[in-house]
């Protein structure tokens, strides 16, 4: 009984987007360190069983899914990711918005938790899945080349846009929502697997209250407030 009450444990430290991935991943290591005790070669056993741990420990701590409190705040726009603030500019929306738009942009390492949260209360009402490159996501291009999904909120105080997108280890964006969908403030809604960036684009007044090289926490931290 035990051994299930461990794996029931496990499995709520990891994200049920990851599931698939988190467990082949788990069969690849029990093989390496059950293959290697055959080996008769101390280095070679003991290379293949610290490769191994070393797998699974990345693994588990690439796909944990923590718990997080999101502070009750009116016209806040919380964060959808995990990562340091890399990028803070006004920009031309054309897909959602339609206007000129504040951007804020997260990068996320393979050390961070990649479960993302909606920045907003609303409802969904703009998706798009559009293919393309995978550059490192931190360059300022990647917003535009590389492949990545575009989920716009309309909410009470303003439609918000925001975009998962890919980077060089990541290659895929995990997002089963749909248009009409609706989007609690700090609920999980999706993951990019193996380092990524999301920017978030925000109406022309909003009050930022993040700056360049800080660290954001997805759920908890307020990137900005929307304008009255």
């Amino acid at each position: 009984m035990s051994h299930i009450f461990l794996l029931k444990v496990y499995t709520l430290l990891i994200t049920k987007f990851g599931f698939d991935v988190f467990f082949t991943i788990c069969g690849i290591s029990l093989i390496g360190i059950y293959g290697g005790s055959f080996l008769a070669s101390d280095t070679f056993r003991w290379t293949l069983w610290i490769f191994s741990a070393a797998l699974f420990l990345f693994t588990l701590n690439f796909f944990r899914d923590p718990e997080r409190v999101t502070p009750q705040t009116e016209r806040g726009v919380i964060s959808p990711a995990d990562g340091k603030i890399v990028l803070i500019q006004e920009v031309e929306e054309n897909n959602f918005l339609k206007s000129k738009a504040i951007q804020v942009s997260v990068f996320m390492s393979p050390l961070n938790v990649h479960v993302n949260r909606y920045p907003i209360a609303g409802k969904v009402a703009y998706f798009q899945h559009i293919p393309g490159k995978f550059m490192v996501a931190f360059e300022d291009k990647s917003s535009e080349v590389n492949e990545r999904t575009l989920i716009g909120i309309d909410s009470q105080f303003g439609k918000v846009l925001f975009k998962q997108i890919a980077g060089f280890v990541a290659r895929r964006i995990v997002a089963p929502i749909n248009i009409g969908d609706e989007a609690k403030a700090g609920e999980r809604f999706g993951m990019i697997k193996f380092g990524s960036r999301v920017d978030v684009l925000l109406p022309i007044g909003s009050e930022i209250k993040v700056r360049v090289g800080e660290i954001a926490v997805a759920g908890e931290t307020i990137l900005a407030t929307m304008p009255k």
